[in-house]
């Protein structure tokens, strides 16, 4: 079944989306980027009350210095993530993309923590690597899943950037080479039976499960991830 990944940025947010269903609570700060990094303090603090929920971790949208990245990611297996996401933000080539993801696979070794690479479907406005070649990178490197999201965040949905066929083909790739694959980046629940249908392993999300205060501030809201986890579940029993 496709599980639902929850982005949280505090403790509170986690035991919100907890409560509501969400199979992954994924820890990060929206203020730094897309995949912007929280600290490895939280994320010790989230493990340490909720040792039973699946934990990710962002490292943030990364330089292309591999030493740096595999610091970061040892901090974040060492805090307790399941998963270590990697935003592959300045590595534009091929080869820079292998070198840094080797770099942060080898510093996760022996700890239990997968390593989840992730490109931006909007590679284009800033000259970004093709998140079409994620599974080579992903395969090339010993990483264990591959993520599809979006940069910048002004409203725009990853299906603005990248077709649905060619979303499929990434999918189809990860597969047959054992990895998991994500997606998210602006998604909502109207989007649920297609992702499940292009074959994505995980639905990510955070600005369709929060309300929108009067300050212009999100605050996650459990019932929207109830909503969202009922859906998932309901279109798997159709589809299959």
């Amino acid at each position: 079944m496709m599980k639902l990944l929850v982005s949280v940025r505090s403790l509170k947010e986690a035991k919100e989306a907890v409560e509501g269903g969400a199979d992954i609570v994924d820890v990060k700060n929206p203020g730094e980027g897309a995949l912007g990094a929280s600290t490895p303090n939280l994320v010790f603090k989230i493990r340490s009350k909720l040792r039973n929920v699946e934990l990710s971790a962002t490292l943030g949208d990364l330089p292309n210095l591999p030493g740096t990245a595999s610091f970061a990611a040892f901090g974040a297996a060492m805090a307790g993530a399941d998963y270590v996401k990697v935003g592959l933000f300045g590595s534009t080539t091929l080869s820079d993309a292998i070198r840094l993801s080797s770099k942060v696979v080898k510093a996760c070794r022996g700890t239990g923590s997968k390593v989840v690479l992730a490109a931006y479907a909007d590679y284009k406005r800033f000259n970004g690597l093709n998140p079409l070649l994620l599974p080579k990178v992903a395969s090339a490197s010993g990483a264990d899943g591959v993520l599809v999201d979006v940069r910048r965040k002004d409203g725009g949905c990853v299906f603005d950037y990248l077709t649905k066929g060619e979303l499929m083909k990434l999918s189809a790739e990860a597969c047959g080479l054992g990895l998991i694959s994500a997606l998210a980046g602006g998604l909502n629940a109207a989007d649920v039976r297609c992702v499940q249908r292009l074959g994505f392993h995980i639905f990510g999300v955070r600005r369709a499960v929060c309300r929108v205060m009067r300050n212009g501030s999100r605050v996650l809201d459990r019932s929207l991830v109830a909503t969202l986890h009922r859906l998932i579940r309901e279109v798997k029993k159709t589809i299959t």
